[in-house]
């Protein structure tokens, strides 16, 4: 598993994700709609963790410098 996503994509991620769970806690978004946002906000940081985003695979998408 080559990594495909550079800094700037892993910070708005993880950017992203802290947005979201802010509004779950603050019960902005609640319901049905923000179990889906929370899994989704997972998704996000689990990718910036490890760099790797399976869905920029079939697109041949890179957000890296070339190795």
């Amino acid at each position: 598993m080559k990594k495909n996503m550079g800094m700037a994509d892993r910070l708005v991620r993880v950017f992203l994700a802290l947005i979201v769970v802010l509004l779950y806690f603050t019960e902005v978004i609640e319901g049905t709609l923000g179990i889906v946002l929370m899994i989704l906000a997972g998704i996000l940081v689990l990718t910036s963790l490890v760099s790797f985003c399976p869905l920029y695979l079939p697109f041949g998408l890179r957000t890296n410098k070339k190795e």
